[in-house]
């Protein structure tokens, strides 16, 4: 692979990531494997922190090089000490809350200051009503990182605007997708028994905040007007929500079809899907559905994956599916509104040409959202940022890693 590198990391570049990390089931973790390859395929080794633990176990994979467990301050000094001892070139933080301990994930904080290499950091949420708390959290990280990468444009505004931020170290690089499979649509639904079906979906682990309930209420409309349609479910329960409250939200679903009489037109698929069943029922995917009820989402790989792998989209307007169905690639429906959802549907199924318009814009979109470029992007970051980087003065990135005027 002949990549033109803006910044040639040395022979030997490392870069250190600290998130949580499979065999850990939730995105997070999923969108770190991805990135840990995308990166190696482009330069640079890589070594894992892996956080969010209650305990610490031995590791199969040979990159990971310690655990922080959420609640042991010590832990957050010690891994700080060995990425110092370490020589990586650079560390790059996943930021999500929820994942490290302390009030809103404040030992992150402690983190950062015991680090002596330089910090690039990721934002996977930035709320753009944020509490007192939560804003003085965000503008420590972002100040004491000497980049930060986010998912949507909007994001760099909110840190501009809401959380007064300087910007002038942040950059947006999407979230990365795999490449789709590219087969007929017919065949592979044939090949999932879904054959001469309109397949609606929905993947991802299932939690409340989904939204799923209102995608099952819109379905008694579509099937009275196209009754060969069926609505996918696809994923098992969180795993922090299975250990708080059992499979009580999936059981809530299963006996709303019931009762709305749709339950042969939605399938639930009830296991952690591999990468390849994804690429498959996406493939498969006519139409996909994002009815989560948080209207500040500002990333989703599920919806980035939807995207482009061509699907067309039915959304709720969450800041991250505003910004990535501007100008084609599917419809917004009101937030906990399973009459505009069936609408949005219908119009879709209700015009081929329609939907297949929307379908290739969808997977326009999704071209630029490879792995492999966004791999090139991070790349590109980490050789301008690193310890013996080549320039004091890093680019501004634009998207995929490109260098914005």
């Amino acid at each position: 692979m002949n990549t033109q590198y803006l910044f040639r990391p040395e022979a030997g570049s490392q870069v250190a990531f600290v998130s949580t990390y499979p065999p850990t089931e939730c995105g997070l973790a999923t969108f770190t494997q991805d990135l840990v390859h995308a990166v190696e395929a482009h330069d640079w080794q890589a070594k894992i922190i892996s956080a969010d633990h209650s305990e610490r176990a031995p590791h199969s994979d040979s990159r990971v090089m310690c655990q922080i467990r959420r609640d042991e301050p010590q832990d957050y000094l010690e891994a700080a000490d060995l990425l110092n001892r370490s020589g990586v070139n650079v560390v790059c933080v996943q930021h999500e809350y929820g994942i490290f301990g302390g009030e809103l994930g404040a030992r992150l904080l402690d983190f950062m200051d015991a680090l002596q290499v330089p910090v690039i950091t990721t934002l996977h949420t930035v709320v753009p009503n944020p509490s007192p708390e939560m804003k003085a959290v965000l503008q420590q990280v972002v100040s004491k990182s000497q980049g930060v990468v986010v998912m949507a444009r909007t994001a760099v505004e909110l840190l501009r605007e809401v959380y007064e931020t300087p910007v002038h170290h942040v950059c947006v690089i999407p979230h990365g997708t795999p490449a789709p499979l590219n087969q007929p649509i017919d065949l592979v639904k044939r090949q999932l028994g879904l054959e001469n079906l309109n397949v609606l979906s929905t993947f991802g682990l299932v939690s409340r905040g989904k939204g799923i309930e209102d995608a099952i209420r819109a379905m008694p409309a579509i099937v009275e007007r196209f009754p060969n349609t069926v609505y996918l479910a696809l994923g098992e329960t969180h795993p922090k929500v299975k250990s708080q409250e059992g499979e009580t939200y999936r059981e809530f679903l299963v006996d709303e079809a019931c009762r709305l009489g749709v339950e042969q037109n939605v399938l639930f698929v009830d296991h952690y899907l591999s990468l390849k069943e994804i690429q498959q029922y996406l493939n498969a995917t006519d139409i996909y559905i994002t009815p989560y009820l948080n209207p500040d989402q500002i990333t989703s790989g599920t919806l980035a994956y939807a995207i482009s792998a061509g699907c067309a989209v039915v959304s709720t307007p969450y800041l991250y599916a505003k910004e990535l169905l501007e100008e084609g690639g599917g419809k917004l429906a009101e937030f906990r509104n399973p009459d505009s959802i069936a609408q949005a549907v219908l119009s879709l199924l209700s015009d081929p040409s329609h939907l297949m318009l929307h379908r290739g814009l969808a997977k326009r979109k999704g071209a630029v959202m490879s792995w492999d470029l966004v791999g090139s992007g991070y790349a590109n970051l980490f050789a301008s940022f690193g310890r013996q980087a080549p320039t004091p003065e890093p680019p501004h990135y634009d998207l995929v890693g490109i260098a914005a005027s």
